[in-house]
């Protein structure tokens, strides 16, 4: 028995129970693991108003208290990190070897901003006579609400919840609805490490919509962060505009990944292992297009295929497991969809596509993908590698490029010259340069174009949560 398995969203440092519950399922098995509270109107209203009061106290704190609590924070995680990632795989899907790695990554943002919480720092600025003294301070912005995904449970809450509170913020929590457990467990954790009551609240609920809306609109909430679809994106940030919130969206994207003639084609087909299929290729940083230089195809899909073939699929707990199941059944008629569409236009198949039954999708290579195809233009969001040509530098950016997304890319390159010019003409937040990992707790994490607006992680993630005041001062 997991004793960090809740069912109860949590208010105020309390459980909260309402009547009307719905499931969290297993994607490995379909079955049911917890029947969960669904949040009532008075339930979000009541977060929201103890969230504000709980900013009162939380203003009023030094940063080294704030520090301090959040380093028990992180200290609790560590320690219960097994039973995290347990639970993580259990209402995820993940390998559980993948599951260590997120509860370990996610507490890497707990602990950076247990330091930086020490760090916001205003400054003191030449003022243009003697009769004044100019200055500026950075001070909390206020309640804070956010919605994040089901794809990192651990991590997508840490790195917005860690900086809230090392700026002095009060947070209220939408967790998916998928994945609501290990936000529970995580704001179990941060009570026992000393938050102020009501600085994190988690509200579960089948109704996005509903708290959506009530979130959005609160007069009390002063920052929006959202983690998930440009197009729900879209839809929170016009919602966010009536009482303009600072918001943070991390939205879609369609990231390239380009492997030039000049690299080191052994590295680079292990980085495009590790951001093709890290989770199923269930990240928003997931290789979607793979752009390979004409005269070195035939060699990197020959290696590729065969690392590709030794996948194992299976239940995130059994030995050895690789790919886990997709988030649910539906994922999957989508996958199948698009690779219907695409052979149906002239691609051609690499893999087994056979059935395995339940969420689980065989990794499959799609070659001769063009932009005529349903894939080239969609997050995947599956173990699917879709394989494209080009002939030089010009081209694939311009391709690269033409996309209305701009999170994530990566490029494999041994030229110096070519890794400047390629690293600043690519339009996306991030670049990662023969690399295919590149999330850091200490680096700013965010996209441009329809991709998102501000960073989460480095000292970035810190000033989202502040709000910069000058101050004029005639002596």
């Amino acid at each position: 028995m997991n004793n960090l398995l809740f069912s109860d969203s949590f208010i105020n440092g309390e459980f909260y129970v309402t009547e009307q519950r719905f499931s969290v399922d297993d994607p490995a098995t379909q079955e049911s693991i917890a029947y969960v509270s669904d949040i009532d109107k008075a339930g979000v209203e009541q977060a929201i108003d103890c969230a504000e009061q709980a900013f009162v106290h939380l203003k009023a704190s030094s940063a080294t208290a704030r520090s301090e609590t959040l380093r028990r924070w992180y200290d609790l995680v560590i320690e219960h990190k097994q039973l995290l990632a347990e639970l993580m795989t259990k209402e995820q899907g993940k390998p559980i070897a993948e599951a260590l790695g997120e509860v370990e990554y996610g507490a890497g943002f707990i602990k950076w901003y247990s330091e930086q919480a020490k760090r916001s720092y205003g400054d003191t600025i030449p003022a243009t006579d003697t009769a004044h003294r100019l200055s500026s301070i950075k001070q909390p912005i206020g309640v804070v609400a956010g919605i994040t995904p089901w794809n990192f449970p651990v991590a997508m809450v840490t790195r917005k919840v860690a900086p809230a509170y090392a700026a002095g913020c009060s947070f209220v929590l939408k967790p998916s609805e998928h994945t609501p457990l290990c936000a529970l467990a995580l704001a179990y954790l941060a009570d026992q490490a000393g938050f102020v009551k009501g600085a994190f609240n988690v509200l579960l609920s089948e109704n996005a919509k509903m708290v959506g809306e009530l979130l959005t609109s609160s007069d009390k909430v002063r920052k929006f962060t959202f983690t998930g679809s440009t197009e729900v994106g879209k839809q929170l940030l016009m919602q966010c505009a009536a009482t303009i919130k600072r918001t943070s969206m991390e939205l879609g994207g369609n990231a390239p990944f380009i492997i030039f003639d000049n690299a080191d084609l052994d590295a680079a087909v292990a980085g495009l292992m590790a951001a093709k299929f890290r989770n199923a290729g269930q990240t928003c940083v997931a290789a979607n297009r793979i752009f390979v230089q004409r005269s070195v195809f035939e060699t990197v899909l020959d290696k590729f295929t065969d690392k590709v073939a030794g996948l194992k699929v299976a239940d995130g707990f059994a030995e050895a497991t690789d790919i886990g199941p997709l988030i649910y059944p539906q994922a999957k008629d989508k996958v199948q969809a698009l690779l219907k569409d695409a052979v149906a236009k002239g691609a051609s198949l690499i893999g087994d596509n056979k059935d395995l039954g339940g969420s689980f999708q065989a990794p499959l290579i799609l070659t001769d993908v063009t932009p005529e195809m349903d894939i080239y233009h969609q997050e995947v969001f599956a173990p699917i590698a879709s394989m494209i040509t080009f002939d030089d530098e010009a081209e694939v950016l311009a391709m690269a490029n033409n996309v209305p997304y701009g999170l994530a890319a990566y490029f494999y390159s041994d030229n110096i010259k070519q890794v400047y010019r390629v690293a600043e003409a690519l339009e996306y937040g991030m670049v990662g340069i023969n690399e295919g990992l590149i999330s850091n707790p200490v680096a700013p994490f965010g996209g441009v174009k329809q991709s998102g607006l501000g960073r989460e992680g480095g000292h970035q993630g810190l000033d989202e949560y502040l709000e910069e005041k000058y101050l004029c001062i005639k002596v």
